[in-house]
C-alpha cells in the first residue's frame, strides 16, 4: 500500500501480515454523552436497535455485541477521559447487515434525514458503503454496508 508522505510519518513501517504476535484484543464499550436520557434512549432504541440496560446504576445501549455507556443528566462516572465527552461530540459508526438502501430506508422510515451519502468509506473491514446521520444531540453516526 502506498501512503502519502504524512502518512507514511506516522505509519508504522512494520508489516502487519507478517508480526509474530497478533492482538486478540477487541472493543468491549465506548461512552457517549446524551443530553436528555428519555428522548436518546428512544432514538438508539427505535433507530438503532439498541437494548437500553441497566449496568451498576448507569444507561448502557447494547448494540449488538458493542455497548455504548451512556452518560448524560444526574450522573457521576468514577473515571472519565481528560476532556470528558460531551453531548454531540461523538463519532461512531455502526455496520449495517444488508444493502446500504435497506439503511437509508430504515432511516427515513423513522423521519432521520440522511446528512450524507451513499459514499463509499474505509472501515474495518475495508471499503464498503456509507451513510450519515445524527442522534439528537448532534453526534455524527455513520451505517456502513460490506454488502456487495
Amino acid at each position: 500500500m502506498r501512503h502519502s508522505a504524512f502518512l507514511t510519518a506516522i505509519i508504522p513501517s512494520v508489516d502487519s501480515d507478517t508480526r509474530l504476535y497478533r492482538s486478540s484484543v477487541r472493543l468491549d464499550h465506548v461512552v457517549i454523552a446524551v443530553s436528555d436520557f428519555e428522548r436518546s434512549n428512544a432514538f438508539y432504541r427505535d433507530v438503532l436497535g439498541a437494548e437500553v440496560v441497566e449496568i451498576d446504576g448507569r444507561v448502557a445501549y447494547r448494540v449488538g455485541e458493542q455497548q455504548l455507556n451512556v452518560h448524560g443528566p444526574g450522573t457521576r462516572p468514577a473515571m472519565v477521559a481528560r476532556i470528558p465527552v460531551a453531548p454531540g461530540n461523538s463519532d461512531l459508526c455502526f455496520e449495517w447487515p444488508g444493502a446500504v438502501e435497506g439503511a437509508v430506508e430504515h432511516l427515513r422510515a423513522r423521519g432521520i434525514r440522511v446528512e450524507a451519502g451513499p459514499m463509499t468509506r474505509g472501515g474495518a473491514k475495508g471499503h464498503g458503503t456509507s451513510v450519515y446521520f445524527r442522534d439528537p444531540d448532534g453526534t455524527l453516526l455513520e451505517l456502513i454496508s460490506y454488502a456487495s
